[in-house]
């Protein structure tokens, strides 16, 4: 589980991010979202440690990592798994090869385990197929699924997804955000999200917060969150033709319920 208490950000004059508090649960696909410039991004790079807040607490299962030495950061980053809103692979290494990168930095096992995880991995996400591929040889969502392979690698307790949807097409994104929820599952892991995908929050937000102007201006789940009466949460997500289709038909349903006798 990740806390997130009082978090201050500020660039120069001005302040980014205001009293964000959250919590983020184990087992579960935690989703951030908001318009661009909200603020979500750098909660997510405070989160991860690229940033750093001028205040609060951020607790990984209680261990405050604003706290913590650098040795202690660096280790801390050992349980981490992070998806780039780009696959960010190594064109020049394979598919197995990037699979097993963070494994011939961090881990002390021998090759032949490294391979069999790597290929683990891969299987996972059903690309064992593809190991000696180069990303220029596979698709963009392939490159995706090898970039999941590489952040689960060294079995992470915390998951960072920037944007994994990028780019792909709404099926291809529904693949990756299954796969994302599965393994969010399988693992246990704490996974968070940061998506403007509104068709990932309708799939996999079990757990949702949005962020506007700085500030955390709701929290709920994918089911709550067409009954919210947040006028700028509103104003974000009915914005998709999708959205608002839904909620029309979630009006519709309720106004079709014959009274109780």
């Amino acid at each position: 589980m990740i806390e997130l208490k009082h978090i201050y950000k500020s660039f120069e004059d001005k302040e980014v991010l205001s009293d964000i508090n959250a919590t983020f649960e184990n087992g579960k696909t935690n989703l951030i979202i908001g318009q661009s410039g909200s603020g979500k991004t750098v909660l997510m790079k405070c989160i991860v440690g690229l940033l750093t807040p001028e205040r609060g607490e951020l607790l990984y299962d209680n261990r405050d990592f604003l706290a913590m030495s650098k040795k202690e950061r660096k280790n801390l980053r050992r349980e981490m798994g992070m998806i780039f809103q780009s696959a960010a692979l190594f064109d020049s290494m394979t598919v197995l090869d990037n699979v097993m990168f963070p494994l011939n930095m961090f881990s002390n096992d021998t090759l032949r385990d490294r391979k069999r995880r790597a290929m683990f991995c891969l299987d996972r996400v059903n690309l064992s197929d593809a190991h000696d591929k180069y990303p220029g040889e596979i698709s963009g969502g392939m490159q995706k699924r090898v970039a999941i392979a590489r952040a689960i690698a060294l079995n992470p307790q915390y998951l960072f997804c920037d944007e994994p949807n990028s780019g792909l097409d709404p099926k291809t994104s529904l693949v990756i955000d299954e796969l994302i929820h599965d393994i969010t599952r399988e693992y246990q892991m704490t996974t968070l999200i940061n998506t403007h995908d509104m068709n990932s929050v309708m799939g996999i937000g079990e757990h949702i917060i949005y962020i506007h102007e700085g500030h955390k201006e709701w929290q709920g789940s994918k089911e709550e969150i067409f009954t919210a009466d947040n006028e700028k949460l509103n104003s974000f997500i009915f914005a998709s033709d999708l959205f608002r289709k839904v909620k029309e038909a979630e009006m519709k349903s309720h106004t079709d319920i014959p009274p109780t006798p």
